[in-house]
């Protein structure tokens, strides 16, 4: 069951540096890693098949998200390695995506740069208090990044041009984005009360 505190200090602090950094949970963020260039060239093909590729290659990759977070929780696989190869795994792959799909006219442009810009900044913050805490994904964030997940997909996959419903699809994957894009503003916000209030109690 996930922790009801948003952030873990000592504890936390203590495993992730006694953990070996070779473990199952590393090895599938490493994997994650590794599915951004694939992402990254299937998408520069322009075709409608590379691009369904794209869309489960993307999925499966960020499905290994919810498994190396669960793997490192449940047998204590936590590292500092981890802490910081986790989120750029993450930031790297939905921001390839959404700027393969932007290259590609596809989605526009200023929905990338919010969701890149809160992405990064998430991350730059996660590094600034790290030496007084952990700052967890809350509910919302991770409500968020399923959001996006199944935003995202919608937008990479490419529906045949005999389909018949092609602007109801349509319809509904600007519906899904725009939530997606509504959740990262708002967690966005949360994440930097979540900071400042970290360094203010650490700073007692």
């Amino acid at each position: 069951m996930e922790p009801r505190r948003e952030w873990h200090v000592d504890h936390v602090a203590d495993q992730a540096t006694t953990t070996s950094v070779w473990n199952i949970a590393n090895a599938l963020t490493l994997v994650r890693l590794l599915a951004v260039p694939l992402l990254a060239w299937l998408l520069i093909q322009q075709t409608e098949v590379d691009r369904n590729v794209a869309a489960v290659v993307f999925v499966a990759a960020s499905l290994t998200d919810l498994v190396d977070g669960f793997v490192a929780r449940k047998y204590g696989l936590i590292t500092n390695v981890g802490k910081i190869a986790d989120p750029i795994a993450d930031k790297f792959l939905t921001g390839v995506a959404l700027i393969g799909l932007s290259a590609l006219n596809l989605l526009p442009w200023w929905v990338t740069g919010v969701i890149v810009f809160r992405e990064v900044g998430v991350t730059l913050l996660r590094f600034w208090v790290i030496r007084r805490g952990v700052i967890s994904a809350s509910r919302g964030g991770k409500v968020k990044t399923l959001a996006q997940t199944i935003a995202i997909t919608m937008f990479l996959i490419a529906l045949p041009v005999t389909f018949e419903y092609t602007s109801v699809w349509d319809a509904l994957k600007f519906v899904a984005m725009g939530i997606a894009v509504l959740l990262t503003l708002w967690t966005g916000a949360e994440y930097v009360q979540k900071a400042l209030r970290l360094r203010v109690t650490a700073n007692r």
